[in-house]
């Protein structure tokens, strides 16, 4: 049987000499403090507090937290967050009357150069964009109830889409967002410069068309020409397959090329999450109820190259890639809560799947604790050597954080090996009638502002 050690030396055999440093480098590097880009920052959107949360990677503290509800635009009652000093529960937040903010703050996705975030909101059935430089809302307005008690902002209506839109993904040259409309069987498809003049009252509408896809479309992803675009979904065992096929504007004119049976890894139909590889090569799909990971081909006939399954309830969200000269895997977050954490608290894993082994051999060889409960979005900074976790449940009573929704912060600079930095309490979002909790963080994405990511 092999271990990480033989699977790693077979793969970097011919290169280990003139890529890898010396055993005391590495040693040396992994005790160093990594440096982290002054435009780094990390957005993590809340889906019971509709709040987007960002964090400084530098200090592993929260800067600001960007409000996309709607309260305290008013003074009174009905517009209220607290009234009478007393705080909804998060469910009665959305139904409180004359509430017109987000609702299930979901997917989020930066585009291409960094600038912008695209955020879904799954029962207002809208997107928001948001300026990543600025960190608000694009197409609020000055509220005209601006007061000691109230907000100076209104907050946009953002842009209505249709049923469940579940994630957005921006093409590669970031003309367009795709947004996989869950409760349906299409995909939005906006033209990013007309839906930010929408969004300024200018255009009258910045869909460009809507694209029939499999039914409950979970969320798109391109290939790294931007040629392709994948569709997985979240009702049915299948993945469609579109070719962009863009014009001499770069605006897509899709057609599909196939849709994959994918039933042999996912006869539940539930996928919730995929994402191409940075080398291009492959796309991985993450099978939550059938606790599994599928990886296939992107190019020919889209053959599946590994299914990896995960250990009973393991129930995996996303996936995110590290390659670095100490190794090439894919992490999985696991939704699944396990006893015996850090400090003997409860915690979700991440599991490690070693992506240099052959085709058809990739198995997880590892797993550690994420830092927190039910652990969801994962990205890892340019250079991967930092990742960051989100988590969907608070922490326990007794724990340090205890009844926050916390990050948490790993080194990977040895992927196979992760050492936890920190574990970032989200906090409050400060309104004029009192504090709401940031809750139930879904998706993470780690952007360096201005700087082409794993988008482009």
């Amino acid at each position: 049987m092999q271990t990480r050690r033989t699977l790693l030396s077979t793969t970097l055999g011919a290169v280990a000499a003139t890529v890898l440093p010396s055993a005391n480098a590495l040693a040396n590097a992994q005790t160093d403090p990594i440096t982290v880009d002054p435009r780094d920052r990390v957005f993590i959107t809340n889906e019971d507090s509709n709040t987007l949360v960002v964090i400084d990677p530098a200090k592993n503290t929260v800067e600001t937290t960007v409000n996309l509800t709607s309260f305290d635009e008013d003074p009174r009652p009905p517009f209220r967050y607290v009234t009478a000093g007393v705080a909804p529960t998060h469910a009665a937040m959305i139904h409180k009357p004359l509430y017109h903010g987000c609702i299930d703050a979901h997917g989020a996705v930066p585009s291409p150069d960094g600038r912008l975030l695209a955020t879904s909101g799954r029962g207002s059935s809208n997107i928001y964009l948001i300026d990543a430089v600025a960190k608000r809302v694009i197409g609020n307005t000055p509220n005209v109830n601006a007061g000691p008690t109230t907000n100076p902002e209104r907050i946009s209506s953002g842009i209505l889409l249709g049923r469940e839109p579940h994630e957005p993904t921006f093409t590669r040259n970031g003309k367009e967002l795709w947004v996989a409309l869950r409760g349906e069987d299409r995909i939005a498809i906006l033209d990013v410069r007309r839906a930010q003049r929408h969004l300024h009252g200018a255009e009258s509408t910045p869909v460009r068309l809507h694209l029939g896809t499999v039914e409950g479309p979970a969320q798109v992803w391109f290939n790294q020409s931007g040629r392709l675009a994948f569709v997985a979904s979240q009702k049915a065992s299948k993945v469609d397959v579109f070719a962009v096929n863009p014009d001499a504007e770069g605006f897509s004119r899709p057609q599909r090329v196939v849709t994959l049976d994918v039933s042999g890894q996912d006869k539940l139909g539930f996928t919730p999450f995929l994402k191409t590889t940075p080398d291009g090569k492959e796309v991985w799909f993450s099978h939550k109820l059938a606790d599994t990971l599928s990886c296939r081909s992107v190019e020919g006939s889209f053959a599946l190259l590994d299914a990896v399954g995960l250990g009973e309830m393991a129930r995996p969200n996303h996936v995110e890639f590290v390659r670095n000269a100490r190794g090439d895997v894919v992490y999985a977050s696991l939704a699944r809560v396990d006893d015996g954490g850090p400090g003997g608290a409860a915690s979700s894993r991440i599991a490690i799947v070693d992506r240099s082994a052959p085709a058809g051999k990739r198995k997880v060889v590892g797993t550690f604790f994420s830092g927190g409960r039910e652990a969801h979005g994962l990205w890892t900074n340019p250079e991967n050597t930092l990742l960051y976790v989100a988590h969907e449940q608070d922490e326990l009573p007794g724990t340090p954080n205890a009844g926050q929704t916390v990050c948490s912060a790993f080194d990977v600079r040895d992927p196979l090996q992760p050492k936890h930095l920190a574990q970032i309490p989200l906090g409050n979002l400060a309104l004029p009638s009192g504090a709401l909790r940031n809750k139930k963080s879904i998706n993470l994405v780690y952007v360096r502002v201005g700087v082409p990511g794993q988008t482009a």
